[in-house]
């Protein structure tokens, strides 16, 4: 076997990571400088652990032999450790087999203190990962039949598995999946690519402004004043031939008397001199370009194919294009202090990241923010999207150690199919949320769901969810305690909490004993916490303090009508004070009929997001625990499947025209990629149908549903965007309503579900290889009893003309 070589140190394995909890990380290669690291972190360890780790009695290695576990050769043995701090939270190691080198054994540690945080998952990822770029195929592991914990690591991580027959120890065999390494490597060049081209436009060293204007109130002159009272360190430089100085900056009669190449030029001039200005920028050097100007794709086709055209020759001339029609761009890292736009307000600095598709709306966002004293790390207006698009920007912010939320109002994606793939990579450990212009339709929202993107139905649920996630974690369940000084809005906030997918759980025993003796006479320690008119700052912290101490609860909502009671800012300070004592739960508050409460419950960097009416903070909070839940379930992996030939069926749909594709042709699509058209007559349960249809923001989406009343009437379709996971594939086939119906729930025998996600898969595979396929039907799909599989009756399949298709990559 020819495996490929490696450096002594593998930089490319040094990766951030987020475990299940939610605590940050950072994995890479051990080094032998880690030796005393690595007798400390030995050390640590419990004499369980480990006897988990050497599968019997506890024998302590030497200080020397635990240091000569610090030296690896990167290829046929490799040690990655997760670090806390500058300590090793965890550690994994596989040692190829000499004698089979496609296989090697692993093991893992973690240390006592983080067993339950999601370590052990993290590492695999990352060594299965590592492994299959060596050559490795199958990880094995022996495990002691008590060690719960690591088995369930193995068997909840998505790889497929094989474990030996049950004893005391039990033998794991982990297939790690080739293709979805491939596709990992391809996302981490294009990311690096990505930033690199996207940093002379939100790190620019200099700045052009052409069509700047002398006259105050004029887009020109608002960019050039922008940039200036913002701090942009580096040098502005208007253009405009009949100005000498404009807002007090030495302007230029042209881009090419600049005295050097800006990194960055803003174009505002009119639309029809907007292509001989790109192109003199294109000639002196400039390496990225935000045309602000409008007057292209909003006009009609032959602005659009304009502004099109653009973009090609903004491409070929290595420059980036924003725009047109946007707003411009804001970076506020210290090291940028960006603001390159004409909007009057600017936002303060702070952790939420923001694209905009709509010029107009975007100055009303950046006005708003500011109002709700929610800060922006960055903030781009990409109009048109041409060529920049919000996949992109996805990846700049994934990095961005400034940026913790990402905002999204999307219209259309530059690569639909990238776009779906950056958000599943990302969402994981930054939130992204977004608000689409579409109708609520079930397809979209099961799209954005599955990528992990929150989706809100307006511009202000947008803003409710951010102001939480920026400055409280998501929930780690779905339990919400309710504290109030009146039970009125307490009630609504019940009945929202259960709208938005949380419960108001009874408070445990122990905490009801410790909150009676404590509060008013008359107040109500169930849940809702009724702390009654007479409620003071004191009593607040102390029923917070109890909520967020109970097991039971996850988050607290925290009602305050100040009508009726006094000083509104001691019980915001009693507020801050316990949501400081207990940073792992969210804290939320409504002070109904409040002003400027805001302002009371900001304390340096802790901030409880605070809601005119309490069924917003419900809602925001509904969005954070589902967003957690779906963090929190295994990603799952893209399979490979065998009796796949994607090179004939490439063969087949080169011979056909655009549009539909014969019956028979069709049938042999299908079978180069393991799926027969036989007919066959029904089975025990209903029929079924799976559908492909090119979605205008997502790419290829999957649907399945039963045929007759079930979809027709009852709406019941399952949707997934495509490359679909054994994961998604299992969800969606038992996400139907109708599901008790297949899996025998009803009496009958049940289906072969088994058969049936491996047809979706396949699907899945096909429409990935060939994006020729606009729309595929399978219909009916008969569902034969478990072990059976399933048999596809009849099958159209539709081609478009990808030569004809415009739009920018």
């Amino acid at each position: 076997m020819t495996t490929p070589p490696y450096p002594s140190y593998p930089e490319d394995l040094e990766r951030p990571g987020l475990v299940r909890t939610g605590r940050s990380t950072f994995v890479r290669p051990i080094r032998p400088e880690d030796a005393d690291r690595l007798v400390a972190f030995v050390g640590t360890l419990s004499r369980a652990t480990l006897a988990y780790r050497s599968l019997g009695p506890v024998v302590r290695a030497r200080d020397d032999v635990i240091r000569r576990g610090a030296h690896v050769d990167y290829l046929n043995e490799l040690a990655l450790v997760a670090l806390a701090g500058d300590e090793i939270a965890g550690l994994v190691r596989y040692v190829r087999d000499p004698q089979e080198p496609e296989h090697a054994e692993v093991t893992f540690t973690i240390r006592d203190d983080h067993q339950s945080e999601g370590f052990g998952r993290l590492l695999l990822e990352h060594i299965a990962a590592a492994a299959r770029a060596r050559g490795i195929r199958v990880l094995e592991a022996d495990v002691l039949a008590d060690n719960a914990r690591m088995i369930n690591v193995f068997l909840g991580s998505g790889y497929r598995t094989q474990a030996g027959p049950p004893g005391q120890i039990i033998h794991f065999e982990i297939a790690v999946d080739p293709q979805a390494q491939a596709v990992a490597r391809a996302e981490r060049r294009e990311q690096t690519a990505v930033r690199r081209s996207l940093k002379p436009l939100l790190e620019p060293r200099s700045v052009a402004v052409i069509g700047a204007n002398r006259d105050p109130l004029t887009i020109g002159h608002e960019i050039v004043a922008n940039l200036l009272r913002g701090g942009f360190a580096g040098s502005v430089f208007p253009v405009n031939p009949r100005a000498e100085r404009i807002a007090g900056a030495r302007a230029y009669g042209s881009v090419r008397d600049l005295p050097e190449p800006p990194d960055l030029a803003l174009v505002a001039v009119r639309a029809e001199a907007v292509p001989g200005v790109v192109r003199e920028c294109a000639e002196v050097g400039v390496k990225a370009v935000v045309v602000v100007s409008t007057g292209f794709g909003e006009t009609g086709a032959e602005g659009r194919a304009g502004e099109l055209e653009l973009a090609r020759f903004a491409r070929a001339s290595g420059m980036r294009l924003v725009g047109p029609n946007c707003m411009g761009v804001v970076n506020t890292a210290p090291a940028a202090r960006l603001a390159a736009t004409f909007s009057p307000a600017l936002p303060t600095p702070g952790r939420v990241a923001m694209s905009s598709q709509s010029g107009p709306l975007g100055l009303a966002v950046l006005d708003y923010a500011r109002r709700l004293r929610l800060g922006f790390s960055g903030f781009v207006s990409v109009g048109h999207a041409v060529d920049v698009s919000t996949d992109e920007l996805l990846q700049w912010w994934e990095e961005d150690p400034a940026t913790s939320v990402i905002l999204l109002h999307v219209e259309t994606f530059g690569d639909p199919r990238r776009f779906a793939r950056v958000a599943r990579r990302i969402a994981p450990r930054k939130p992204i949320v977004a608000v689409h212009p579409g109708h609520a339709d079930s397809a979209v929202s099961s799209l954005f769901a599955q990528s992990g993107v929150i989706r809100t139905r307006s511009l202000q649920e947008l803003f409710d969810v951010a102001l939480l996630l920026a400055h409280q974690p998501p929930p780690p369940g779905n339990r919400v305690a309710v504290i109030t000084n009146a039970g009125g809005p307490a009630a609504l906030t019940v009945g929202a909490c259960a709208a938005s997918g949380l419960c108001v759980p009874p408070l445990g025993e122990r905490t009801r004993q410790t909150l009676r003796p404590t509060l008013a006479p008359r107040a109500d320690v169930s849940n809702p916490i009724d702390l009654t008119p007479t409620a003071t700052a004191a009593h607040y912290r102390r029923a917070l303090d109890a909520a967020l101490a109970d097991d039971g609860i996850d988050a607290a909502v925290v009602l305050f009508m100040p009508p009726l009671a006094d000083k509104p800012d001691e019980v915001a300070s009693a507020i801050l004070d316990a949501a400081a004592a207990r940073p792992d739960k969210p804290v939320l508050a409504s002070f109904l009929g409040g002003a400027g409460v805001a302002d009371l419950l900001h304390r340096g960097d802790l901030v409880v997001p605070t809601y005119t009416f309490p069924e917003a903070a419900a809602t925001s909070l509904g969005h954070a625990a589902a967003y957690q839940t779906w963090r929190s379930t295994p990603a799952g992996v893209v399979p490979d499947l065998a009796g796949v030939d994607a090179e004939r069926a490439r063969t087949l749909i080169a011979s056909c025209a655009p549009g539909p594709v014969p019956a028979a042709v069709a049938a042999e699509l299908l079978a180069s990629y393991g799926i027969a058209v036989p007919g066959g007559e029904p089975g025990p349960g209903p029929d079924a149908f799976l559908t492909v249809r090119a979605d205008p923001v997502f790419g290829p989406v999957v649907a399945f549903g039963l045929t007759g009343d079930y979809a027709d009437l009852m709406a019941d379709v399952a949707h997934r965007v495509t490359p679909l996971s054994d994961r998604d594939a299992r969800e969606m086939v038992r996400s139907l309503r109708a599901a008790p119906l297949l899996d025998g729930r009803t009496g009958g025998p049940g289906v072969d579900l088994a058969a049936l996600e491996e047809t979706v898969l396949r699907i899945s595979a096909m429409v990935e290889d060939h994006p020729e396929i606009e729309a595929l039907e399978l219909r009916p799909v008969r569902l034969l009893p478990p072990g059976d599989g399933v048999a596809v009756a009849h099958a159209t399949i539709r081609l478009t003309d990808n030569t004809a298709a415009g739009g920018s990559s």
